[in-house]
């Protein structure tokens, strides 16, 4: 597994991947430490689990994943980034981000994302593992997502929106910067009707755990290269340039 120079103290066995039930839990119990997470993620597994259930993990077959130049900008959400908004973030408020995305609209008092659960998530970011891009509106954040970066993949976990298309448009964002990055694909993990209308793609377990074992091990960057310029927004509208009704602009802050 590449990642930024760390090392398990301690290695967590799970089941093999095809003894997973047909809608794809594969095991329970164990525990939300960087290790467990890091290890599972590597092997196409991740948590998910109801409040007051036992932690249990997941393996799902189809698996849903999004290849970034595959992303479909729609003509409302193209007209929407035109109009320029909105601005972007990667990483500067990862903690808010989470929080909004347990706690946003119907999810409140109710999500997977509970306090551990978080928690869990905020040390893999301070590890330098899981990241996040937020979409702000006049100073206020309106929408963003988060996941892992492993390797040459980015586990997709959860997003939000307060605004219409904000959690969209920070999908876009993601997806042209992950192909500006080389990274392979985004898993999605669950097939929903939403995804594929984004471009995404339901894939056989074992086709999505070999794209996995190619990827995983190969040196993936998350910031684009080259220095920030003053005030520290940085302007890559190179990452929708294959759009042709995106904006020539788009403006993402760097934290």
């Amino acid at each position: 597994m590449t990642g930024p120079g760390y090392q398990p103290r301690r290695w967590h066995h799970f089941p093999a991947i095809h003894q997973a039930r047909p809608d794809g839990l594969l095991a329970s119990g164990g525990d939300l430490s960087c290790d467990c997470l890091l290890q599972a993620y590597c092997q196409g597994i991740f948590p998910w689990n109801a409040p007051g259930e036992p932690l249990l993990w997941w393996s799902p077959d189809p698996r849903c994943l999004l290849f970034p130049q595959n992303l479909h900008l729609s003509r409302r959400l193209a007209k929407t980034l035109r109009s320029q908004s909105f601005r972007f973030s990667l990483d500067l408020a990862f903690d808010a981000c989470i929080t909004a995305c347990a706690t946003s609209g119907e999810r409140a008092g109710d999500s997977w994302l509970t306090d551990e659960m978080q928690q869990a998530y905020r040390r893999l970011h301070h590890l330098g593992f899981a990241h996040s891009v937020e979409c702000w509106e006049h100073g206020e954040l309106v929408g963003g997502l988060y996941g892992l970066a492993i390797g040459r993949c980015f586990c997709g976990e959860s997003m939000f929106h307060r605004r219409r298309d904000a959690s969209r448009m920070a999908l876009a964002v993601l997806a042209r910067l992950l192909q500006r990055l080389d990274y392979s694909f985004i898993d999605c993990q669950l097939v929903t009707e939403h995804l594929l209308r984004h471009g995404a793609t339901a894939v056989p377990r074992s086709t999505f755990l070999q794209l996995l074992a190619d990827c995983r091990l190969s040196a993936g960057s998350w910031i684009l290269p080259g220095p920030l310029p003053p005030a520290g927004w940085l302007d890559v509208g190179l990452l929708l340039a294959g759009d042709s009704q995106a904006p020539r602009t788009f403006p993402i802050m760097v934290a």
